[in-house]
């Protein structure tokens, strides 16, 4: 299953043409924050499809029968580029365990690239709800390899996939390769660049969030 949310025409339309528009996204600051709304509105999305439970809330004048959720999702992203996404899911899944992944393209001088994941922090998965943030979906290479490496972590119940701007391309790789997972994002673009980047996408998210770093 694929949502892509700009097709509701949301706010998240409105921070997406942010994110993506040239002199607007100079503003370190007021990019990461629109990564970090996108989150929110994506958590509040997945929200409406998870299990609530009654529970009995004790007030200063009586009990009132409330919904709250049953359990709290495992909260996972690939740094560094996804921290302000994964911010904003976590401002809404506030109790939320939290899982942190380091994989990175490894260029070759012919132009070719290959994904590296270095490290990994994570709970136990078994039976959990997985939510993975990473603000762009481009060949969704990096993204199946984290869902292989955190599976070696436990076997969870349901995957989600949240991202800012998706590729067609990606999209169809992680249904292939995970065809259970669902993707939430904010857009989708159709052209991906032989050296893997989504066009017109928005740049280098991890760059814009927090500045460029050496090329390895």
């Amino acid at each position: 299953m694929v949502i892509n949310l700009s097709e509701e025409h949301s706010l998240i339309s409105n921070w997406i043409s942010e994110i993506r528009h040239v002199e607007i996204q100079t503003d370190r600051m007021r990019f990461r924050r629109n990564l970090e709304r996108i989150g929110e509105v994506i958590a509040y999305e997945i929200s409406k499809q998870m299990e609530w439970v009654d529970q009995d809330i004790p007030t200063p004048l009586g009990t009132s029968v409330c919904k709250v959720l049953k359990e709290q999702p495992v909260l996972a992203t690939i740094l560094r580029a996804g921290l302000p996404l994964h911010q904003g899911l976590l401002n809404f899944f506030d109790r939320a365990d939290n899982a942190f992944i380091s994989a990175y393209r490894k260029h070759h001088r012919d132009g070719s690239f290959e994904i590296n994941l270095e490290y990994v922090s994570c709970p136990d998965l078994d039976d959990r709800i997985l939510i993975i943030s990473d603000p762009m979906l481009a060949t969704g290479a990096s993204l199946v390899k984290t869902i292989h490496f955190l599976k070696n972590e436990g076997q969870p119940k349901e995957i989600h996939i949240v991202s800012a701007i998706a590729c067609t391309v990606g999209i169809e790789y992680v249904r292939r390769e995970e065809p259970h997972v669902k993707i939430w994002c904010g857009a989708i673009d159709d052209e991906l660049t032989a050296k893997g980047y989504i066009v017109p996408g928005l740049g280098d998210a991890g760059d814009l969030a927090y500045g460029a770093k050496l090329q390895s």
